[in-house]
C-alpha cells in the first residue's frame, strides 16, 4: 500500500477480533510514530504499549471515549515529559503528528485502529495516568487502540473544494 492509499483508505476501527498484535507489529507501528516530524527535532513523545488484558478494562473506562480499548488486543499510550523542551508549547502537536503516523502504519500493515483524544481534558488524563503509574510530569495526550479488525468501515471522500482559498 503506498502512502497515498494509506491516507486516503484509513478508517477508525472500533471493533477488533481476539488475535493477538505481535511484538514486530507493535514495533512497526512505534517506529512509525517515532518517525514523525517534531519541533527542533525534540521528539518529546513517550509510549507506553498495553497488552495485558486488566490493564485494557482499566484504561477503557478513563475517559468517556475509551471503550474500544477494552475490544482491542492492544492499546499505545501516548505522553510527554516536558521537562526542559527548547520549543514547550508545540509537544502536543508533535505527538499528534506521531499518532498519525502510527495510525497509517497501522493500517497499512493490516491492523485497526482508534484514536482516543485524552488532552487537553485534566480529568481523563489523570485517569490514565492513575491506570498507567506515571508520573506526575507526564503530560497524557491520547490512546490508541489497536488490533486487527473486526470489520473494516469503508473508505469516505472528505475532498471539499470550497475549503480552499487559492490567492
Amino acid at each position: 500500500m503506498d502512502a497515498i492509499e494509506a491516507i486516503m483508505t484509513r478508517r477508525s476501527v472500533r471493533h477488533f477480533t481476539r488475535q493477538p498484535v505481535t511484538d514486530a507489529e507493535l514495533e512497526t507501528v512505534l517506529r512509525a510514530a517515532m518517525a514523525a516530524p517534531s519541533a527542533h527535532n525534540q521528539r518529546p513523545w513517550r509510549f507506553v504499549a498495553v497488552r495485558d488484558r486488566a490493564t485494557l478494562d482499566r484504561l477503557a473506562t478513563a475517559t468517556m471515549w475509551a471503550t474500544p480499548v477494552g475490544r482491542a488486543q492492544a492499546a499505545i499510550v501516548v505522553y510527554s515529559e516536558r521537562i526542559a523542551l527548547r520549543a514547550p508549547g508545540f509537544w502536543s502537536i508533535d505527538c499528534a503528528a506521531a499518532i498519525q503516523n502510527l495510525l497509517l502504519a497501522a493500517h497499512a500493515g493490516g491492523l485497526g485502529a482508534v484514536w482516543i483524544g485524552v488532552y487537553p481534558i485534566t480529568p481523563f488524563r489523570r485517569a490514565v495516568r492513575k491506570v498507567l503509574g506515571l508520573p506526575a510530569t507526564a503530560a497524557v495526550h491520547s490512546m490508541v487502540a489497536l488490533g486487527h479488525p473486526e470489520r473494516t468501515p469503508e473508505p469516505v471522500d472528505r475532498w471539499n473544494p470550497d475549503w480552499v482559498r487559492n490567492v
